[in-house]
């Protein structure tokens, strides 16, 4: 499968059949590469509900037909929009024709700020588990570190795990390296810096902490094969 990293969180998968897109945070995103109108995934899969995140689901899958899950209130809300949602909590899995996917918990907030002022709460944010074609994926959310994440990398070995490392909101570059330690990835990619400066990081630096040579740096629209 194809894998690419699109800024803050935005993550693309290509499978021999599916396009799957993660948190499509485009319009207002200073760091993607992609336009909303190219997007046509069979799957939308989102983390938790801030607007950073959610981003232009409902315009895309509008548009594509894309099956959006999410954490079970978020979904709920979705699709009160009048999209296709499969509702999901932590600790969860299911098997779908793209993949098995499992919701990890995630320290952090959820909830969807609408263009009226109004906060939506949408449910307990979430990490996901992905295990497609024989590989495991994990995209760990907005979240500070937590111990059990050890145990995530325990009973599910990973191939290569998505980590957020632009402090202030989310874990800073020390935190997501000890992340690293306890989830113990082949490969690591940092995501959710840079894109206001409230998160400005280096990644140089992260991967420079992690020092085991397995941090994979992207830039919006970098791709690679797994």
């Amino acid at each position: 499968m194809k894998i690419s990293f699109h800024g803050h969180s935005i993550v693309k998968i290509q499978t021999n059949n599916h396009t799957i897109l993660i948190d499509p945070f485009i319009t207002g995103n200073s760091q993607t590469d992609l336009n909303v109108d190219d997007q046509n995934p069979d799957v939308i899969l989102l983390t938790h509900g801030h607007n950073d995140h959610v981003g232009d689901t409902v315009e895309i899958a509008k548009k594509s037909n894309a099956l959006v899950v999410a954490p079970n209130e978020l979904a709920d809300y979705l699709s009160w929009q009048g999209l296709e949602t499969h509702p999901m909590h932590i600790g969860g899995a299911r098997q779908f024709d793209f993949g098995k996917v499992k919701l990890t918990q995630a320290f952090h907030g959820s909830s969807y700020v609408t263009e009226d002022k109004q906060i939506i709460y949408t449910g307990m944010p979430a990490g996901l588990l992905l295990f497609i074609e024989g590989k495991t994926i994990y995209h760990a959310g907005d979240t500070a570190l937590f111990s059990d994440m050890k145990l995530i990398g325990e009973m599910h070995p990973i191939d290569i795990a998505f980590l957020p490392i632009g402090d202030n909101f989310t874990m800073g570059p020390e935190d997501a390296a000890k992340a690293v330690e306890f989830l113990n990835p082949k490969e690591v990619v940092p995501i959710h810096y840079n894109t206001f400066p409230v998160i400005e990081q280096d990644p140089q630096a992260f991967s420079n902490m992690v020092g085991n040579g397995s941090v994979r740096i992207m830039n919006a629209g970098d791709q690679f094969e797994l």
